[in-house]
């Protein structure tokens, strides 16, 4: 009797951006699956992160196209995620990254033969008013027209963009409020949580063609709510002080009147306009036609929670 054997090829992932912390947690969760994985890196000292053990981890330019389809031919990933984001949110960095080198990942997926791309995206991009988020929706317009199966995912806030006060809380000073802490609220998703659903979405068939706005568990919360939540995860009475969200508008006015002379000038004033969008905007699900946030239509995923990532920080639990 002879004895016939079948090998089932594992589903290979390419993971962009994989040094970043939402890519690290989108690399460990593809290797807890089992899933042959090559996690793409800008850097040597990248490639040596713990977080991306047990997969390939290949060094490459995403702003070179003919690298990446070197690595993409050898590679031959049947999903690419990813997870590249310009780290300033300036216009020239918006565009050689959001743009630009996401276009090379995807003409790279492409010439591979890759089935599906899954783009990480962001919430914000629903109202755009920033360079960095017309450049993600010019990159999303360009995946959306292209001859390849798409994903788009919109998350709303991370947990450690909610984070930057921690260490003013913990040395007891006042937790900074954007006008009275109530002009914005978010569901914010854990790394772990939001890699689950990304992930996720490369088995899922009903993905494809689909954007996916997604929060980590609810209700969502203020700006107030994260600084009582931090307060009491740190054990110390609340302690506020407001700041006026017109400043943002000064700051950027001035700065905007040098900028057509000074990249530099011109960088300030896109951060100035940045900080008062978060000041200002929501992080949930928009709908046009109330012309307002809506909580209950921006949809929920995973358990981890902003009190516990806080007291993670703080030293309060393992």
């Amino acid at each position: 009797m002879s004895i016939t054997t079948t090998t089932i090829a594992r589903k290979s992932i390419a993971v962009a951006g994989a040094s970043g912390t939402i890519g690290r947690a989108v690399v460990r969760e593809c290797v807890s699956r089992g899933y042959d994985v090559t996690a793409l890196v800008r850097s040597e000292a990248a490639a040596q992160l713990p977080e991306l053990e047990g997969a390939q981890v290949t060094t490459v330019d995403v702003s070179d196209p003919d690298a990446l389809a070197r690595v993409f031919k050898e590679a031959v990933p049947d999903t690419v995620i990813s997870c590249i984001a310009s780290r300033s949110g300036s216009p020239k960095d918006a565009k050689a990254i959001d743009l630009d080198a996401n276009l090379n990942l995807l003409l790279g997926a492409q010439a591979a033969r890759t089935q599906h791309f899954i783009l990480l995206s962001a919430i914000c991009v629903q109202r755009p008013r920033l360079a960095f988020q017309r450049a993600k929706l010019a990159f999303e317009a360009a995946l959306t027209d292209a001859p390849i199966e798409h994903t788009i995912v919109r998350p709303t806030a991370f947990f450690k963009s909610l984070s930057g006060q921690v260490e003013r809380v913990r040395e007891g000073k006042p937790f900074f409020l954007f006008g009275d802490g109530e002009l914005t609220a978010c569901k914010p998703i854990s790394d772990a949580d939001l890699a689950r659903f990304i992930v996720a979405q490369a088995d899922d068939p009903k993905a494809y063609g689909a954007t996916l706005p997604i929060g980590g568990p609810g209700p969502a919360i203020t700006l107030k709510r994260q600084g009582e939540i931090l307060f009491e995860a740190a054990g110390r009475e609340p302690r506020f002080r407001r700041v006026p969200v017109g400043l943002f508008s000064l700051f950027g006015g001035v700065f905007s009147l040098g900028a057509w002379a000074s990249d530099w000038l011109a960088e300030k004033a896109e951060y100035a306009r940045i900080a008062e969008y978060y000041a200002t905007q929501s992080m949930l699900v928009w709908d046009d036609e109330r012309r307002a946030y809506d909580a209950d239509a921006t949809p929920e995923f995973g358990s981890d929670t902003l009190a516990d990532h806080y007291a993670r920080l703080l030293g309060k639990t393992n």
